[in-house]
């Protein structure tokens, strides 16, 4: 009843950007905390970056910091990220995820939720 969709990933040489958007649908009523995390081949999958439900607090992994940057539009329900800078290093599956309150089955309920990751490539 509830998905996330991530579009925006890709290869891209290093120094250079990409903008990744996840667009959350179905029967919401709420999302609090949005967040993008990666995970690299045969790493455990990491916080990128997050943003609580007014965009007014974002947090960002050591690694990212001043070249990554999370936004979110809540009249379209899309999180964005924008990444500047790109390092070889950033290579990896990057998901979308979101505190989502939807109804469903006849009640409001509350779950933390993932997209199915898009790909980004960061080539020397």
């Amino acid at each position: 009843q509830v998905q996330l969709v991530e579009s925006g990933g890709g290869w891209v040489q290093a120094g250079g950007s990409l903008r990744l958007s996840c667009v959350v649908s179905g029967s919401i009523l709420e999302i609090r905390s949005m967040g993008w995390y990666r995970q690299a081949p045969g790493n455990q999958r990491e916080l990128v970056a997050d943003i609580s439900r007014d965009g007014d607090s974002t947090h960002y992994a050591d690694s990212v910091k001043g070249r990554f940057t999370i936004s979110r539009d809540n009249a379209k329900n899309t999180v964005y990220l924008q990444m500047d800078s790109l390092k070889l290093e950033d290579t990896a599956v990057y998901y979308c995820n979101a505190d989502v309150t939807y109804y469903g089955r006849g009640n409001y309920n509350r779950r933390n939720y993932w997209g199915q990751g898009t790909q980004v490539t960061i080539s020397s």
